[in-house]
């Protein structure tokens, strides 16, 4: 079974990011596991976020521990990308950028998808 994990909140503001990540973290032990990141949901990966004024914990860097787990298909969407000014060099991860299209055959090649 392939699970796509689709994150598309930002990261901060409510807990969805969190608890999308945490899925994939045990997903990952039952299952072959990919991300794709679109709209809001590429802020996850900007790099040096500061989140001490907020007063909540930085879950950031717990995407560094993704291949840890066997999470090596990261995809993040070339529209959300533009939409935000970024470039793979601002992210934490170097996700492969895909378009619509690309996306489309994604949805399609995995037997659950689960949005976070």
């Amino acid at each position: 079974m392939k699970l796509l994990f689709v994150m598309s909140h930002a990261p901060h503001g409510s807990i969805c990011a969190q608890e999308g990540l945490d899925a994939v973290l045990m997903g990952s032990a039952f299952s072959a596991c990919s991300l794709l990141f679109i709209g809001a949901g590429v802020l996850q990966l900007v790099r040096d976020q500061d989140t001490e004024l907020l007063g909540i914990k930085n879950f950031s860097r717990t995407f560094g521990a993704l291949p840890d787990y066997g999470v090596t298909e990261v995809f993040c969407c070339e529209k959300a990308l533009k939409d935000y000014r970024l470039t793979t060099n601002d992210l934490l991860l170097k996700p492969k950028v895909v378009s619509s299209p690309v996306i489309q055959a994604l949805l399609n090649d995995h037997n659950q998808v689960l949005t976070f």
